[in-house]
């Protein structure tokens, strides 16, 4: 059995911990859960009475071998999250709900991704590391998406899409076949992408326009 903890004890990570409960329903003496990591809650405090175990110092920290999953959607904040974990004895572990469904044919799943319940991934799909794909979503044939990109519940994406990365998606957006999407760009909730969209944009609306950019 494996040790495993939750980086970010909000909502999302909690989510993340019923996860890994289902994995250990499936596939018994998986994972044991130890508790939280994060920031932004005292150590020793219970989250679902689970402790917090402190923060990215603690990690750092660490003496004995750890699976640890990032739960923060922002990429940016992600990113420069895992950028500080240094520790030779964390790994990141791809999550996967056992009720999501991710074919055999030619579907990679990089590190550090976390695939929620009821997503639905087909053939010939890429993704990479520390990727986010909530609830309900869809990812169609021949699409890549690259490094730390995070889509929120039932985001569905056509087949044949290029995902730069960091790039965020909201609730419900849609994302057409055949297009890119450049690094860092926010998609809006129930946004509908019908052409390619320029990196480090903010795109809302039907059909998804930028309305602001942004450089990190």
């Amino acid at each position: 059995m494996k040790n495993i903890a939750i980086f970010g004890a909000g909502g999302f990570g909690r989510e993340v911990k019923t996860i890994i409960d289902e994995i250990n329903k499936i596939t018994p003496q998986t994972y044991n859960f130890v508790g939280y990591f994060d920031d932004g809650f005292e150590k020793g405090a219970l989250v679902n009475n689970h402790p917090i175990l402190g923060g990215i110092n603690d990690i750092r920290n660490l003496r004995e071998k750890t699976a640890i999953v990032i739960c923060v959607a922002d990429p940016e904040i992600k990113e420069k999250i895992v950028s500080k974990i240094d520790n030779p004895v964390v790994d990141f572990p791809t999550i996967v709900h056992p009720k999501a469904s991710v074919s055999n044919d030619f579907v990679t799943i990089g590190k550090g991704s976390v695939i929620c319940e009821g997503t639905i991934i087909t053939c010939n799909i890429n993704i990479k590391d520390f990727v986010i794909l909530n609830l309900m979503c869809t990812v169609g044939h021949d699409t890549t998406i690259e490094n730390y990109c995070s889509f929120m519940p039932s985001v569905n994406i056509s087949g044949e899409v290029l995902i730069e990365k960091g790039v965020y998606a909201g609730t419900g957006a849609k994302i057409i076949n055949l297009l890119t999407i450049g690094e860092n760009t926010i998609i809006g909730a129930g946004a509908v992408v019908s052409k390619s969209l320029p990196k480090n944009c903010t795109a809302v609306g039907i059909p998804a326009k930028p309305i602001k950019f942004h450089e990190l």
